[in-house]
């Protein structure tokens, strides 16, 4: 049983329906070509696959926070920014279907202490816990939580 690939190399050296899952994490933000790199995302997945992508999320309480300080911004190296609306027009274009949208809680903690060190050029632990805490706090009344995660399905 196959319980995973390492692969180093260019996308398209992959044969067409290779995956039943593929997972991204904090990856599809830095994609220059998006929409091609979704096309290939849809050709490498099978029929009846899954693509899990976890993406921060620009309307959470800690970016509206910090603001231009959110570390998640992190421009240039973060191209794209995503809400839940626009993951969903994304890959609905490409016949994919946005079945669940899970948090990462735990990225509240580290995303503040980051920006904290971008405001005050220091890392103030205690402040950017209770900052996360916050967020996770509006992110459950709100469901806007610092990062998500995106489940999606091939159509």
């Amino acid at each position: 049983m196959n319980k995973g690939v390492a692969f180093v190399g260019s996308l398209s050296d992959l044969k067409d329906h290779s995956f039943d899952v593929i997972t991204m994490w904090h990856v599809l933000e830095h994609v220059p070509n998006l929409e091609e790199y979704i096309v290939e995302l849809k050709r490498l997945l099978k029929p009846t696959g899954t693509i899990l992508i976890a993406v921060p999320n620009f309307k959470s309480f800690d970016a509206e926070y910090y603001g231009r300080f959110w570390a998640a911004y992190d421009v240039p190296r973060h191209i794209w920014h995503f809400s839940k609306t626009a993951i969903k027009k994304l890959f609905s274009e490409k016949e994919m279907k946005l079945i669940e949208v899970l948090p990462m809680k735990f990225d509240s903690f580290y995303v503040s202490l980051l920006s904290e060190k971008y405001k005050t050029g220091k890392m103030n632990f205690i402040k950017a816990f209770f900052v996360g805490l916050k967020s996770n706090k509006s992110g459950k009344q709100t469901n806007e939580y610092s990062s998500h995660i995106y489940v999606i399905k091939n159509e």
